[in-house]
């Protein structure tokens, strides 16, 4: 009996690491697809030969990618849309969701359901265009900001970490002499070191994903960010035919390498942030934090 008892955590222990591994690898063929085909020789790739391992290695599709001024122009807008959108998303949303937590907010139910609301109802693309428009934001790079600037989803999510810590933090710190304000920057804010830089993460894939705004809000070519390029290139494969593309850069490169050098080139810079920010998804931030 106690046999069977030990064998059966050790079986869901071996099903578990079976179905995970089956989902990683799921997950990680089509970049290692997409990195093969990317350095493999023109002729292979042509011939459709790749699927994980490259054949030979050829930079052709990277060099002319990397010398594309487009390319440039579209990092240096997404990052300048990526900065400053997630600064101020997650200035206005903590402090938002901090005074959304506070039980003695005049009329807080009512502001709840008008945040809620949101998350259920929205004016539409044509009426967000238009206010969009009314306040001259076409063409300019709040038009990349402002619209989307706090979620509702976020702004809850952080409401509820805020209200999980402890009050007699809060109180000591107003016996101390704080203001509300003081208690957010000196008290609360070191503690949700977890859901703060989680919340930044996610407004900042957002941005840096997010070309549906271009496409609507700008036609500038110099405001465009990194997708739209990206998108534009991509988009080269589905008109026509042609197997070489001197679209980017001015090279003769095979069209398959380079579609996916240049998602390669814009996917890998924020899939590299996950590792450093991993850590604070499980890290306890009450813990030690009220004695006695």
């Amino acid at each position: 009996m106690v046999g069977n008892l030990n064998t059966r955590p050790r079986l869901f222990d071996i099903v578990n690491v079976l179905l995970m591994g089956l989902f990683v690898c799921s997950m990680l063929f089509p970049f290692l697809h997409m990195a093969a085909v990317s350095i493999s020789t023109p002729e292979s790739v042509v011939r459709n030969e790749i699927v994980l391992w490259p054949k030979g290695v050829h930079f052709d599709a990277y060099k002319a990618v990397l010398q594309d001024k487009r390319i440039l122009i579209g990092y240096k807008n997404t990052l300048i849309y990526v900065v400053l959108g997630t600064t101020l998303s997650l200035i206005f949303t903590t402090m938002g969701a901090y005074a959304l937590s506070r039980k003695n907010l005049v009329f807080g139910k009512t502001f709840m359901l008008l945040i809620v609301f949101t998350m259920l109802f929205s004016g539409g693309m044509i009426p967000t265009y238009l206010v969009v428009r009314s306040y001259g934001l076409l063409d300019t790079r709040w038009a990349m900001v402002l619209p989307g600037l706090v979620s509702s989803w976020y702004m809850i999510i952080m409401r509820t970490f805020f209200q999980g810590i402890p009050r007699e933090l809060e109180e000591s710190g107003k016996i101390d002499g704080l203001t509300n304000l003081g208690i957010l920057l000196r008290i609360v804010m070191p503690l949700s070191k977890p859901v703060i830089l989680t919340i930044s993460l996610f407004y900042a894939v957002a941005i840096w994903s997010n070309f549906y705004s271009a496409l609507i809000y700008i036609r500038d070519a110099n405001l465009l960010p990194l997708q739209v390029t990206i998108r534009n290139i991509v988009m080269i494969g589905q008109i026509g035919d042609m197997t070489v593309s001197t679209a980017v850069g001015g090279r003769p490169v095979v069209l398959e390498s380079l579609k996916y050098a240049v998602i390669l080139v814009g996917t890998l810079p924020i899939l590299l942030i996950y590792p450093f920010i991993q850590k604070h998804f499980v890290q306890g931030s009450m813990i030690g934090s009220v004695k006695g």
